[in-house]
């Protein structure tokens, strides 16, 4: 059986049928929609469309396509071995493990057990900004930078999953911009070092050789998107508030 990744497993049980039963998160008293990932605020039709939000990829001989390949060479040639193992980090986004990408920068850490709101938005947001990519993944199905420069990734166990898994736009990115967003408004006395790590959280799918610089950028929108959507929803404005409260407290 193919080894699938947190996002195709997102996609698998959210939107096709799942034949799993559905279990309850005890501490946070969510459902989760596979183990270790909980169902997120919106539903299948609150969430934005990015096949009609995005433009096509890039197509070969473009000014933009020509981009995407200048950026994945530049990567792929770098010998930033810190920058490779922070981008190997930012690949991870099973939990608790996922809340140090941004704890690196907060003076006040992420903790299911310290922040027990905020660690849950940013569980259940992940669903949301994540599964906002897949139309249009699974209509483009663009192939990743290493299927066609047939160079290393950094986290060579899910490279069979991600070969199946469309590149465009990048999922990851739009969970770490989104995560940025909610985080700032958390956090305002740190929003530039917010916004900054969110950025260079979608830039580690370049660094990772998985991603091309335009299902980056494209990714990051629809992170910003899903965020916007998650701010019309009722129950995602009450956890934000009793998020900034713990964190005042």
């Amino acid at each position: 059986m193919k080894k699938l990744s947190i996002l195709s497993i997102l996609f698998l049980f959210i939107l096709a049928c799942s034949s799993k039963k559905e279990v309850t998160s005890l501490s946070l008293n969510i459902p989760e929609i596979h183990e270790g990932i909980l169902q997120g605020y919106l539903s299948e039709d609150e969430l934005p469309n990015s096949l009609e939000l995005v433009p096509p990829p890039p197509e070969e001989g473009s000014a933009a396509y020509a981009l995407d390949v200048e950026v994945a060479t530049k990567y792929v040639a770098s010998t930033d071995e810190s920058r490779k193992k922070q981008a190997t980090a930012d690949a991870h986004l099973g939990f608790p493990d996922a809340v140090e990408a941004f704890n690196i920068i907060l003076d006040t850490k992420i903790s299911e057990q310290d922040t027990p709101n905020l660690y849950m938005i940013l569980r259940r947001t992940l669903a949301d900004a994540g599964l906002s990519t897949y139309k249009a993944k699974i209509h483009y199905q663009r192939q990743r930078p290493f299927m066609v420069n047939n160079k290393p990734i950094c986290t060579p166990e899910d490279e069979e999953g991600l070969r199946s898994d469309g590149s465009y736009p990048s999922g990851h990115t739009a969970i770490g911009w989104a995560w940025s967003l909610i985080l700032a408004e958390v956090f305002p006395e740190q929003a530039d070092e917010i916004f900054k790590r969110g950025e260079e959280f979608g830039i580690s799918r370049n660094v990772c050789n998985v991603h091309w610089n335009s299902d980056v950028v494209y990714g990051r929108m629809m992170g910003a998107v899903a965020v916007a959507s998650l701010h019309a929803n009722e129950q995602f404005i009450i956890d934000l508030e009793a998020a900034k409260e713990e964190i005042k407290k």
